[in-house]
């Protein structure tokens, strides 16, 4: 097993005459977190797909736990995308006549196996368990973008890809999520990859990456004495995943 758990080198995306993507070379390791931006209409929500193999690329290879998905079928893709990719979206995409707990639960049912005692365990970690039987309807966007994220690690990925995860979050709602979203990297020991314009979000991460003009570029570290704002109020309990 090599250190990169993903590699994707000289990607493209075209549509038409208009080119999305241009020759996109990126590595996420393992237990990482990486910050992707870019002005709105970039192109972030593209690669996003490209990268979560919810979309394949025009050219290019997309290399996925030691496994080459270029060219892989959609069948294939899906198999590796339930076992080693989770998502969290900005408008959450929970479904509407399903409680929390049956939301969360969707991944395994794709996979046909429910884990019940690891809901229990993403339930208490994130401090939902109460509301497992609540429909979204009833829940506000912190509650939502939490069952989000139980959802996103119910098939235990070794990856996440959040695409503005906070982007519909009051600003202590949003440092709570990001707060759990990096507590859960630690634990897990995934990689996280967040697609984001908020400048403001990048000292909290490994590295920061700039889509722009469809080419993705590192970015100099964040320097900044000032230590990245941190929630007041914590889940009412630890994280703790066993």
């Amino acid at each position: 097993m090599t250190q990169n758990l993903l590699q994707a080198d000289d990607l493209f995306i075209r549509r038409g005459d208009q080119t999305i993507l241009d020759g996109v070379s990126v590595t996420i390791s393992r237990n990482s977190s990486t910050l992707i931006q870019g002005l709105s209409g970039s192109g972030k929500t593209t690669l996003f797909n490209v990268l979560g193999l919810l979309n394949p690329p025009s050219a290019g290879t997309l290399i996925i736990d030691d496994i080459d998905v270029s060219e892989s079928s959609e069948r294939t893709r899906a198999r590796i995308r339930r076992e080693t990719v989770g998502f969290v979206f900005q408008d959450f995409r929970l479904i509407d006549d399903l409680t929390a707990r049956e939301n969360a639960a969707v991944p395994q049912e794709h996979r046909g196996e429910r884990d019940e005692a690891w809901l229990d365990t993403l339930f208490e970690a994130l401090a939902i368990t109460d509301l497992a039987d609540q429909y979204p309807a009833t829940l506000s966007g912190g509650e939502k973008q939490r069952v989000a994220i139980a959802r996103a690690l119910a098939n235990k990925p070794d990856i996440i890809f959040a695409d503005e995860p906070t982007g519909q979050l009051d600003p202590r709602t949003a440092t709570q999520v990001l707060d759990l979203l990096f507590g859960l990297r630690d634990q897990m020991e995934m990689a996280l990859v967040v697609i984001s314009h908020d400048r403001d979000l990048a000292r909290r991460f490994d590295r920061v990456l700039l889509l722009n003009d469809g080419e993705l570029n590192e970015q100099p570290p964040v320097s900044d004495d000032v230590p990245a704002e941190r929630s007041s109020a914590e889940p009412e309990h630890p994280l703790t995943l066993q």
